[in-house]
């Protein structure tokens, strides 16, 4: 109830929309003060967020009861960057989104869409800093976090980021020690997820956009049939790198993003079918089968192998666009070229992780390895 009348409070709005968002938030507090054993500064960084995720609720829901029209706004043909977490899905949104035709959702506006951005808006939009400086707090926090994942106010973000007030979100389970809310999430209809994903969007676009959305996402791998029920002609750039070494790249990632709120980092399988090799295994499987059976549309698929890519990008990235069906032209492959010039790696430090022994990698390796063999994955360790 606390939580509730602050947030109304701060932008003095009532209306949270339709009350699918209750259950799941609900579940979420309960798991937070049962299972997340937060430290007092995990406390106080938590409810920050919880109240900045039902403002941004209000603010949207005010805004589309303003604006009705918004609601009528086409999504034509997004396109999707998912893989396995730790695959690249990050640095292949990053050179996408160079191109000056595509659009990304940036920080600043998915912790502040309303109102959305306009051309002719004053620049620079003063929300970025203030994104900015919520965002990298965790660096200050945890300053190795920067060497994993750089965040900041104006770079792109994940969906996860702007579907958090959808409260049926993996982004929290990412973050905290909930599993009875992860259990819950695993089970629930994804749809009124979606349906809040577009919603974004739609208000974002509603201003005026050039070109294509771009949008990014791992946790979208286990949903990639109700992801084209919500967007059927969406186009997916599917990332495919070793996945023993992006498990323990993940595991250490979420360590860490745990250790932030909790002394106990590990102390249940929150994010566990992200983190843990049979639920993984499980995941890929889903993926092949529905590539064959057709239950998702191999044509909008578009593998992207990892090393593969990295080795000459400028080649792949007109093998890309060619079957994402859209034009590569001189400005955008110049665009995306200077971007890789000016991002080597380890810009902002390497990120180590341990992969374990001989016995557990070959372990490992074995129960991938119809997905190497299937996408034609080679072995990085």
């Amino acid at each position: 109830r606390s939580l509730l009348e602050t947030a109304r409070r701060n932008p003095g709005l009532d209306d949270f929309g339709d009350d699918g968002w209750r259950e799941p938030f609900r579940i979420l507090l309960r798991a937070l003060e049962e299972e997340a054993d937060l430290t007092f500064w995990g406390r106080v960084m938590t409810r920050s967020d919880l109240l900045g995720h039902l403002e941004v609720r209000l603010r949207i829901t005010d805004w589309f009861a303003r604006h009705p029209e918004t609601a009528d706004e086409e999504i034509a043909a997004p396109v999707f960057v998912t893989g396995l977490p730790r695959s690249g899905t990050t640095i292949m949104q990053e050179i996408l989104g160079a191109d000056p035709r595509a659009r990304t959702v940036r920080m600043w506006e998915a912790r502040f869409p309303v109102p959305p951005p306009a051309p002719g808006d004053p620049a620079p939009d003063p929300r970025i800093a203030k994104a900015d400086a919520l965002c990298t707090m965790q660096d200050r926090v945890t300053p190795e976090w920067a060497s994993m994942h750089k965040v900041g106010g104006d770079l792109p973000v994940e969906c996860i980021e702007f579907t958090y007030a959808s409260f049926l979100s993996d982004a929290f389970s990412a973050s905290f020690q909930v599993p009875s809310y992860s259990a819950y999430v695993a089970k629930a209809d994804p749809a009124p997820a979606f349906a809040w994903h577009k919603r974004v969007l739609q208000l974002l676009q509603s201003t005026g956009r050039p070109g294509h959305w771009l949008l990014k996402g791992p946790t979208h791998l286990p949903f990639l049939p109700q992801l084209f029920d919500a967007y059927p002609d969406a186009r997916i750039v599917l990332m495919l790198r070793d996945p023993v070494k992006a498990l323990a790249s993940v595991v250490d990632v979420c360590g860490t993003l745990f250790w932030m709120r909790s002394d106990d980092p590990f102390s249940g399988d929150s994010y566990g079918h992200f983190l843990s090799v049979e639920p993984v295994v499980a995941n890929l499987e889903r993926l092949i089968g529905w590539l064959e059976s057709g239950a998702i549309p191999r044509a909008r698929v578009q593998p992207v192998r990892y090393v593969e890519f990295f080795a000459d990008p400028a080649a792949r990235l007109a093998d890309l666009y060619a079957g994402l069906g859209i034009e590569l032209t001189d400005d955008a492959l110049a665009a995306m070229q200077a971007y890789l010039a000016r991002k080597p790696k380890g810009k902002f430090g390497e990120h180590d992780y341990d992969t374990g022994g001989e016995a557990v990698v070959a372990a490992e390796r074995a129960r991938f390895r119809r997905f190497q063999d299937y996408f034609g994955v080679p072995s990085e360790l």
